[in-house]
C-alpha cells in the first residue's frame, strides 16, 4: 500500500523533476507471419500487429489520465524481420515493402515507433539477413515510424567484422538517402553487442524469439528526479550519494511497475520488464550530464566522469533490483549527445570528445549514441568506431552500442537539428587517421577467453 506521504512524492516527481513513462512498448511475435509469398506475409503482418496493438494508444492515454503519471511514447517492437522475410524476400526492395507495412500499421494504430527492422548476425550472415542489411537505407528513407536494430556480436560469438565492416556502408548509405532532412534516417538506425531480446527503446528495441507471443515491456526515466535528490545531499560523501541515488531509483522503478502492470491487465497481455533507465530529453531539467555535474563535475567529460557514470549505472541498477523482480532491458544511464542539453553543452564548451565518450561507455547502459560526425567521415572510419565500441561490449560482457550520424554537407563547428526527442546536435570532430586495412581483413574476431562458461 501506498501511504499519504509516498503519494505526495510521486506527485512532485512528476510535476517538478520531470518523471515520466517514457514508454510502454508492445512486443508482438510475428513467427506464425512467415510464407514464401511475400503479399501474403505482408497481410499477415498487418493484421496480426493491427489486431494486438489496436489500443494500445488508448491504453496508455487511459491510464496516464487516471494515474496522473505522463506516458510519452508507445511503441511496438516485433520479431527481427530477417527471419520473417527470409522465406519471401528475393531483394532489398522486397524487405523494403515489408517495412513500408510496418510503416502503415503504425500509423493505423498510432504509435510513436516500430522496431525490429532487424537482424541477428554476431556469427554470421544468411542471404536473407544481408539482403535486410543491404535495403536499410532504402526502408529508412521511405518510412517514418520504422526503427532498425543490427546485433554484430555477443560475448560469446566474438564480433563479425565482415557485417561490421558492411555496416559502415550502410550507415553512410543511409545518411545519403536521408540528406535532404539532415540524415535523418541513421537516427532510426542502431548496430549492438550483446542486445538484450526485452529492450523497449528505439531505436534497438525488437521482439526476441525466446518472448511469448505477446509481451508489455515499460522504460521509466528520470533523470530530473535524480539530480534533484542530489542536490539535497550536495558534498556529502560517496556513501551518502550512493544511498540517495538507489532510494530515488527505488520509488522511480515503482512507478513503472504500476504502470506496467495496469497495462497488462487491460491489454490481456503478460508482463515482460520494467527498464529504469535514465534516459535524457532536451528538455531543462532533464538531463544524465547534469547529474553528473551535480555529483561534483564542472562539466560532463572532465576528469571524473567515468567513474561519476561508473557510480550513477550502478546506483540506479541496485535501486531498481529492489522495486521489481522484472527489471530488464538496458537499465542504467544513457548518453545520447543530441538529446541531452548538458551533453551538448559539454561538446560545445570542449570539455567532452568521441574519445571521452568511448570511456564512458565502458560503464553506462548502452554506447556512442545520437553523435553527429562530419558527412564526409568515411565509411571505414564508421566500421572502426562500430568495433571498438562492439569491442567494449564483448570483452565486459554488456550491451553496447552505436548510433552514429554522418550529417552529409556538414562539418565540425555546424549543428544539426532533429526536432522532438531527437533534439539538436553539434557536429563532433573525428580521428581522422585510417584503419581502412584493418576493418577490410574480414572474418570474425573470437570470442574472448572468459565467453567459456559451459
Amino acid at each position: 500500500m501506498l501511504n499519504i506521504l509516498e503519494v505526495a512524492e510521486t506527485n512532485k516527481m512528476i510535476e517538478k523533476e520531470n518523471l515520466d513513462v517514457r514508454t510502454i512498448t508492445l512486443g508482438i511475435s510475428l513467427l506464425d507471419c512467415i510464407d514464401s509469398d511475400l503479399e501474403k506475409c505482408k497481410e499477415k503482418i498487418y493484421h496480426k500487429i493491427y489486431e494486438a496493438a489496436k489500443n494500445l494508444v488508448k491504453t496508455g492515454e487511459d491510464i496516464s489520465r487516471e494515474f496522473g503519471i505522463p506516458i510519452v511514447n508507445k511503441r511496438i517492437s516485433v520479431t527481427p524481420i530477417a527471419l520473417i522475410g527470409g522465406a519471401a524476400c528475393k531483394t532489398t526492395s522486397d524487405f523494403a515493402s515489408i517495412a513500408k507495412t510496418l510503416d502503415d500499421v503504425a500509423k493505423e494504430v498510432g504509435v510513436n515507433f516500430i522496431g525490429g527492422y532487424s537482424a541477428l548476425v554476431s556469427k554470421g550472415m544468411t542471404k536473407a539477413d544481408e539482403l535486410l542489411i543491404r535495403s536499410i537505407p532504402e526502408a529508412l528513407a521511405n518510412t517514418e515510424r520504422v526503427c532498425s536494430s543490427i546485433n554484430l556480436g555477443s560475448t560469446k560469438t566474438g564480433i563479425n567484422m565482415d557485417a561490421v565492416k558492411l555496416m559502415g556502408d550502410i550507415v553512410k548509405e543511409t545518411a545519403e538517402y536521408t540528406k535532404e532532412s539532415d540524415s535523418l534516417g541513421c537516427a532510426k538506425l542502431v548496430v549492438f553487442c550483446n542486445a538484450p531480446d526485452d529492450n523497449p527503446f528505439m531505436a534497438g528495441a525488437f521482439h526476441g524469439v525466446t518472448e511469448a507471443d505477446y509481451i508489455i515491456n515499460v522504460g521509466v526515466s528520470g533523470p530530473g528526479v535524480v539530480k534533484t535528490a542530489l542536490e539535497k545531499v550536495r558534498g556529502e560523501s560517496f556513501e551518502v550519494m550512493c544511498e540517495t541515488i538507489k532510494k530515488t531509483a527505488f520509488k522511480v522503478t515503482r512507478v513503472g511497475q504500476l504502470v506496467a502492470k495496469e497495462a497488462s491487465k487491460r491489454m490481456g497481455v503478460p508482463f515482460g520488464i520494467v527498464d529504469l533507465s535514465l534516459a535524457p530529453t532536451p528538455a531543462v531539467g532533464d538531463s544524465v550530464a547534469d547529474i553528473l555535474c551535480e555529483m561534483g563535475l564542472e562539466y560532463a567529460g572532465a576528469p571524473g566522469t567515468t567513474a561519476a557514470l561508473a557510480i550513477l549505472n550502478d546506483q540506479v541498477k541496485k535501486g531498481g533490483v529492489m522495486a521489481s523482480s522484472y527489471v530488464g532491458g538496458l537499465s542504467g544511464a544513457f548518453i545520447p549527445v543530441s538529446e541531452d542539453q548538458g551533453m551538448i553543452d559539454a561538446v560545445v564548451a570542449g570539455a567532452l570528445t568521441l574519445e571521452k565518450l568511448e570511456a564512458m561507455t565502458c560503464v553506462c547502459s548502452v554506447g556512442l549514441d545520437m553523435i553527429a560526425i562530419p558527412g564526409e567521415t568515411p565509411a571505414s572510419t564508421i566500421s572502426g568506431i562500430i568495433a571498438d565500441e562492439l569491442a567494449i561490449g564483448m570483452i565486459n560482457q554488456k550491451t553496447t552500442a552505436v548510433r552514429i550520424i554522418p550529417v552529409i554537407g556538414k562539418g565540425v563547428g555546424e549543428t544539426v537539428e532533429f526536432g522532438g526527442l531527437l533534439g539538436y546536435a553539434p557536429i563532433m570532430p573525428v580521428n581522422r587517421f585510417s584503419c581502412e586495412a584493418f576493418v577490410n581483413r574480414g572474418g570474425r574476431i573470437p570470442a574472448p577467453i572468459h565467453s567459456f562458461k559451459n
